[in-house]
């Protein structure tokens, strides 16, 4: 789980808890994390992958309003005893995930800004916050019953959350995202036989395990239990052939008249190639060669290749029929290459990726690129983006890093003397993709070579006259300037292949002829090569084009914020790029509504409380600071780590393992290390230190050590991570400890007690759901490293809090 993890009891002497109440927490932790981490998959096919974040969000919120339940009935919930009540909380939750996986695969979404959409999210949305009720309803009375064991019970807490990152990927790839799911309503079935005090409980919580079981082995191919619905369109149609999960996405195969496209996660879809490469029909041969992207074929026609996101081959196809010999394609999804091109479609893409001219690495593209000691004539990709989440929740509104300065600098560093990338973009009546792409290469190029003259170093052509509907548009940039014979080269071609516009050449700014028309799509990509500063063309142009650096790698952000806010109150917001720039608005919708529901569920009940009973809420703010640092520090480091463990689920499954297993064991010394309350502060202090260090020092390390091995990257990573999440498990214990000590005596088993402890598991909860949508806010507009120093700034004030124990208490 999160940072949240503990209610204690004051109760100064209690029984000692059997093992199968450790066994029992970790089971639950592991089971509502799994959840949460299948949700993001099932998210980002069934909605937008923007919405992926919403699983997060509803974990915490859940979580938080269990404690609160637990805290306003536990005069109730005092009646009944510990086993039986998590017996049937856990039998509860298991049917509960079973429905919530219904209500998932069968409420149609579209992207449409509706209020009959809005509906059908809601009812997801709570649906789906309904499993993590009862886990923060359950862990909220057994860390309140059982406080003598709080640093042991915290860290089978966080140990089964760890666990889960473990299994999540291997689940994913095994047996697909609906039956994850299914795995966890499994695992909590199980747990709930685990709690049970009788035979007779046990005996119910066995069978239940035992039909989800048949269930989940009788729906292993998919067949029972799948999509339905996925943006807002049903997907068992006829025209589907072929449908596989895994833990990056969802591969389908689907028939769209002669011709069979992949489809990932229900939106992106590249077509596969049915063409000999060595015998290629004529009419085949000229659509393959008509489209922007083969300029560089045209250019290079006997060169060496890189392509990224090769996908269905179309790109490696240009490279063979235009001449190469040589062609490298890295493919992030093994479905893909292993399941569809060299499987099940082998014979019919004519075994293309099995080829002795073609080489298919499945890795991610720029990770593979940076750590090769290759170079290559020609670095490729045509539109890649899957639009598609990974299992990596906090994750889900960040790009994937192929398009940032410090990865065009990486391309251009891979590339022989006169050799060039070409990037394929959708563009726009006003262009704000493609021309982004010239931005990051003109930066590029001016940290490279700082005097390089480059208006001479582009070119930009698209497949017709731009329109909102989205245009494929190419831009081609090399380090040195294009060649009298390349650019004639160019000319003559577009002279032949009348669908192809100029958008901006060299040749025409020199004042040569077939100068293009200055339409305003034209003159943008003219002003702003001939700027000479994209950062000052960004800020006076109407969208976000300015350069995307890895530290804020939010390429497909084009719409400034007030833009996107505008959009969506006028309803204007239309088209492919509002695909990508509904993040923006998805992202502020979700801090509202976490704002709205932290004030509406906890503070103001707990305001109320204040009128009526005056406990303490100072000791609260504590709990607040460390939820907000502890979730803001996660989500920076999986971020960090994505390029240099090279694919987002591990750095999902690496970091928030390693944060969640150190955590525990923080934890669990806690109560032996920290007995003083100047020893807490220390601790603070240290945290604090690691992180500012980690703003600096991070992206360096990393930078140099990519070349590793995946196992020595992963020691690495220990080594970088493990000792900081030590540190960062002590504080929480530590402060409900001296809760425990030092307030009034409070518990469910005394409900009469007027603490507030119950609300440090609801207020941290709370700000670890603000947390995380925060520190993609700040990301977004100001980058990883001020989102960073924020949550070591959260620790500062959680050290000064403690303060107040000295002299309330001394």
């Amino acid at each position: 789980m999160s940072e949240v993890a503990a209610l204690p009891n004051s109760a100064p002497a209690i029984e000692a808890t059997p093992r199968r109440l450790f066994a029992g927490v970790a089971l639950v932790s592991f089971s509502s994390l799994l959840l949460e981490l299948a949700l993001t998959r099932l998210f980002s096919v069934v909605l937008f992958y923007h919405f992926a974040f919403l699983a997060i969000s509803i974990a915490l919120l859940g979580l938080g309003a269990g404690g609160v339940f637990a805290y306003v009935s536990r005069a109730w919930l005092a009646k009944w005893d510990l086993h039986r009540l998590g017996a049937a909380i856990c039998l509860g939750n298991a049917l509960a995930i079973l429905a919530v996986l219904e209500v998932v695969l069968h409420v149609p979404v579209s992207l449409n800004l509706e209020w009959a959409n809005f509906g059908r999210l809601t009812v997801i949305y709570l649906a789906a916050s309904v499993p993590f009720f009862l886990t923060g309803l359950l862990f909220s009375i057994v860390f309140a019953r059982r406080s003598g064991h709080i640093a042991q019970l915290y860290g089978a807490d966080l140990a089964g959350g760890a666990l889960s990152c473990l299994a999540i990927v291997p689940l994913l790839n095994w047996l697909g995202g609906p039956n994850a799911v299914l795995f966890a309503a499994l695992t909590m079935a199980v747990a709930a036989a685990v709690w049970a005090a009788g035979p007779a409980r046990r005996k119910l919580a066995i069978a239940l395990a035992l039909v989800l079981a048949a269930l989940l082995a009788a729906n292993h191919s998919g067949k029972l239990i799948d999509v339905v619905y996925a943006k807002g369109m049903r997907r068992d149609q006829p025209w589907m052939l072929f449908a596989k999960w895994n833990a990056i996405s969802r591969v389908e195969v689907n028939q769209q008249g002669e011709a069979k496209y992949i489809v990932i996660d229900a939106d992106a879809s590249t077509a596969i190639m049915n063409i000999d490469p060595y015998a290629p029909e004529a009419a085949a041969r000229a659509r393959l060669m008509s489209a922007a992207a083969a300029l560089v074929n045209l250019l290079r026609p006997q060169s060496k290749y890189a392509i990224i996101g090769p996908g269905g081959g179309v790109d490696v196809m240009r490279a063979l029929v235009g001449g190469s010999r040589d062609v490298t394609g890295i493919e992030i999804n093994p479905i893909i290459v292993n399941d569809v091109m060299r499987g099940r479609y082998a014979d019919y893409v004519y075994h293309l990726y099995d080829l002795p001219e073609v080489r298919i690495h499945v890795s991610d593209g720029r990770s593979w690129i940076r750590s090769s000691p290759e170079q290559f004539d020609v670095i490729q990709m045509t539109l890649v983006d899957t639009w598609a989440s990974t299992a990596a929740g906090a994750l889900a509104l960040s790009e994937n890093n192929l398009y940032t300065v410090e990865a065009f600098r990486e391309y251009f560093d891979h590339l022989k003397p006169g050799g060039m990338i070409a990037i394929t973009r959708w563009e726009f009546r006003q262009p704000r993709e493609a021309l982004r792409v010239v931005s990051q290469a003109m930066e590029a190029l001016r940290q490279i070579d700082g005097h390089i003259s480059r208006h001479h170093n582009f070119m930009v052509i698209s497949e017709g006259s731009l329109d909102e509907d989205g245009r494929a548009v190419t831009v081609l940039a090399k380090r040195s300037a294009f060649t009298a014979q390349e650019q004639a080269l160019v000319r003559a071609y577009v002279a032949t292949h009348g669908q192809l516009v100029p958008l901006y050449m060299p040749a025409a700014q020199s004042g040569i002829a077939n100068r293009p028309p200055q339409a305003a799509s034209h003159t943008a990509f003219r002003d702003l090569v001939t700027s000479d500063h994209p950062q000052s063309f960004a800020a006076a142009y109407p969208y976000n084009v300015g350069p995307a650096s890895d530290d804020a790698p939010f390429f497909f952000f084009t719409f400034k914020t007030g833009q996107a806010l505008r959009a969506a109150l006028s309803g204007t917001g239309t088209g492919v790029d509002w695909k990508n720039n509904l993040g923006i608005i998805v992202l502020g919708m979700l801090l509202v509504i976490s704002m709205a529901a932290v004030v509406v569920f906890l503070i103001l009940p707990l305001l109320i409380y204040q009128c009526a009973r005056r406990p303490r809420i100072s000791p609260l703010a504590y709990f607040i600071a460390l939820g907000l640092g502890y979730i803001m520090v996660e989500i920076a480091l999986i971020q960090r780590f994505v390029l240099f463990l090279g694919h987002p689920t591990y750095a999902l499954t690496v970091v928030v393992f390693l944060m969640l297993l150190s955590s525990g064991a923080g934890s669990v010394v806690s109560r032996r290390w920290l007995v003083r309350t100047l020893s807490v502060r220390w601790v603070l202090a240290l945290i604090v230190a690691a992180v500012v260090a980690y703003i600096w020092l991070l992206p360096i390390l990393l930078r140099s050590l990519v070349g590793l091995p995946f196992f020595a990257k992963a020691v690495v990573s220990g080594a970088l991570i493990a000792p900081l999440g030590f540190a960062m498990g002590m504080p929480f214990p530590t402060g409900l400890r001296r809760m425990t000590e030092t307030l009034p005596a409070t518990s469910l088993s005394n409900p009469a007690g007027e603490s507030t402890i119950e609300w440090a598991w609801a207020m941290n909860a709370a700000s670890s759901v603000l947390g995380s949508v925060l520190a993609m806010v700040i990301a977004i507009h100001v980058g990883l490293k001020v989102a960073l120093a924020c949550a070591a700034a959260a620790y500062l004030l959680a050290a000064a809090l403690t303060l107040q124990w000295r002299t309330r208490h001394a």
